[in-house]
């Protein structure tokens, strides 16, 4: 059996568990189940720490796994990225008090608090920047009115909690990141491990490609037929099937779900008529 590791809580647990779901895999009943074994599908699902996730990978414990890639580089756990996942978005920056007009620079000396210590540490590394990185399990925010640290290292959304005690990010972005399917380099698996692997990949992408995309089918007179099939190319091309009348048209196409609205507009413009919008369930491509 293919052996997974999944985000026990946090912001990735719910998102993480959703993708696999669609993807045809089995949920957990509560929240208190750590394993979870799916006969069906040939995989074993372990609820996990997510910062533990990149340990249990690159140990071999587990297979393959889903976590941040900011947790990830912060293991400093070899690894490869089979998939990015679109889910957990988030920047890594430096923060101080606001006013302070900080840059890069001004870190030679100072003091910086961070839960993510490996990463600030290799980041100042590669910048050629000595100063004292001071790990943090949490409220990191907190840490420079408590005097612990002049400056923060933190995982920015919105940036509201940071505006609420009175901070401001500075120079460019550590890192984004996001959710990851990964593996450890060189995995080697038995050939039914290998194929339910192909498998969870393949699967993890479609839904991607699901949420990303509607179908859209409309109408169209024949001699509009090339401007809307450019409006809709499709993956490969558009599905185009002669009316009974045969003086029009029915086309169906993918279109990304954030154009649609341009795309109907563009649609009826070009003479379209009887423009559907259709969500997709599934898919494979």
């Amino acid at each position: 059996m293919l052996r997974i590791a999944v985000p026990n809580k946090g912001a990735l647990s719910e998102p993480a568990s959703d993708l696999l779901y669609e993807a045809g895999y089995r949920r957990r009943g509560h929240l208190k189940e750590l394993v979870l074994v799916d006969e069906d599908n040939g995989v074993e699902l372990f609820f996990l720490r997510p910062r533990d996730i990149a340990v249990y990978v690159g140990s071999g414990t587990v297979d393959v796994g889903i976590t941040g890639q900011d947790m990830l580089l912060d293991s400093r756990t070899p690894a490869d990225e089979l998939l990015e996942l679109g889910f957990a978005r988030s920047t890594f920056r430096f923060a101080a008090p606001s006013g302070q007009q900080r840059d890069l620079a001004s870190l030679a000396g100072a003091r910086i608090a961070t839960s993510y210590e490996n990463l600030v540490e290799d980041h100042l590394a590669q910048k050629g920047i000595d100063a004292e990185v001071v790990h943090l399990d949490g409220a990191v925010e907190s840490s420079i009115r408590l005097g612990v640290a002049e400056v923060i290292a933190d995982v920015v959304e919105t940036g509201t909690t940071l505006r609420q005690a009175g901070l401001e990010t500075f120079g460019d972005p550590i890192m984004t990141s996001q959710a990851v399917l990964f593996s450890r380099p060189g995995m080697e698996l038995e050939d039914d491990a290998r194929r339910t692997l192909d498998v969870l990949i393949r699967r993890v992408r479609s839904v991607l490609v699901a949420r990303e995309y509607v179908l859209i089918d409309y109408d169209i007179p024949q001699e509009k037929l090339e401007a809307a099939v450019a409006i809709t190319p499709g993956f490969q091309a558009p599905t185009v099937s002669p009316l009974h009348n045969g003086s029009w048209s029915a086309v169906r196409s993918m279109v990304e779900r954030k154009q649609v609205n341009r795309v109907l507009d563009d649609l009826y413009d070009a003479g379209a008529r009887a423009i559907l919008v259709t969500a997709i369930q599934a898919c494979r491509v």
